[in-house]
């Protein structure tokens, strides 16, 4: 079982990144798809999330209007998309899958590598 999650990179103030977070190693169809992010010195927060069949999605207040979550069942991936991108947005993000809804980070099934995102000019 493996998730990978992929994307990130250096963008300005403003910017856009893509994260994308291929799955595989299993059948995903009864779990939620989740984003976390860890900025430095800071606990792990839970970002969006969305049911692998399509259901929600969800995402916290601070990013609502800017971040939009989706997932792609042919490709086995979902995806962050991030605009209007703020330095406090700085973090690595992670994939996870869990069995039920929740923002507990300690409740997820299963957890890909990170992958940095630093908005900076």
């Amino acid at each position: 079982v493996q998730l990978q999650a992929s994307g990130g990179g250096l963008v300005q103030p403003g910017g856009s990144l893509r994260l994308s977070c291929a799955a595989s190693g299993r059948t995903w169809d009864n779990y939620v798809m989740n984003w976390f992010r860890q900025a430095p010195g800071k606990d792990r927060e839970f970002v969006a999330a969305i049911r692998w069949s399509g259901e929600g999605p969800y995402s916290v207040n601070s990013v609502k209007e800017r971040f939009t979550i989706s997932r792609d069942t042919a490709k086995k991936s979902t995806y962050l998309q991030m605009t209007n991108l703020k330095p406090e947005d700085t973090a690595v993000y992670y994939c996870a899958a869990s069995f039920t809804w929740t923002r507990n980070y300690n409740l997820m099934n299963y957890w890909g590598k990170g992958t940095q995102v630093t908005v900076s000019s």
